[in-house]
């Protein structure tokens, strides 16, 4: 397992701050072996929990212009046909996936095709899965098409996660799987799918980026 590119530079700060600290704490109370200690140790918990953040395991990719993968790694929180505004203008299977700050925070291409459409949005930070989040918080949209469908999905921050990251600018042509961005600690991924996709999760379901299965395209 790797540590994410997302990640140097928080990690790096991170660790200038907890010496820092440390070292502070070790000039003012030389005598208090005890504190030392716990801070030491506390310290060396936090940065271990932050750097998890930022972990890229190894991911054994699906490529299969049928299938469209998983996003994300999380749950799967939403499930329902709705009206898609921004891009397509209509009826769409919408699929969100909740990720916590647990989870491992790539965000991955559910299809290959050309990028057709990428948009950020400034916005709020709503909870991730307040309903309004999808429309109403910092978001980035985008639109890939594969010769034979098009996929929208929709990096959306949350209360927490108020990083988004998007590698694309528009007109590239990617791979299924490969990475397209990150959320820092955590937040949701919306996906906007045709109607005739046929649905292979459920409510509450886990699911891994690049490696779960998300549905069916119909040709």
């Amino acid at each position: 397992m790797y540590i994410h590119k997302e990640g140097f530079t928080t990690l790096l700060i991170l660790a200038v701050v907890l010496v820092a600290i440390n070292f502070g704490a070790y000039c003012a109370l030389c005598d208090e072996d005890v504190i030392q200690i716990c801070l030491a140790s506390a310290s060396i918990i936090f940065f271990l929990m932050v750097t998890s953040f930022f972990r890229n395991p190894k991911r054994n990719l699906i490529q299969n212009d049928d299938l469209i993968v998983s996003p994300c790694d999380g749950k799967v929180v939403v499930i329902e046909e709705t009206e898609e505004r921004e891009y397509f203008k209509d009826r769409r299977i919408q699929i969100s996936i909740f990720m916590s700050p647990a989870n491992v925070h790539i965000n991955r291409n559910p299809i290959k095709g050309k990028v057709e459409y990428v948009k950020y949005h400034p916005g709020k930070y709503l909870v991730a899965w307040h309903p309004k989040s999808s429309t109403e918080n910092e978001r980035n949209t985008v639109v890939i098409n594969n010769g034979t469908t098009s996929v929208l999905f929709r990096q959306i921050a949350g209360k927490v996660a108020r990083k988004i990251v998007c590698y694309f600018k528009g007109g590239e042509t990617v791979l299924q799987g490969s990475e397209m961005g990150f959320i820092k600690f955590g937040s949701r991924v919306d996906l906007f799918l045709p109607l005739d996709s046929k649905v292979e999760v459920n409510l509450q379901q886990k699911v891994k980026g690049g490696e779960s299965i998300i549905a069916q395209i119909k040709k």
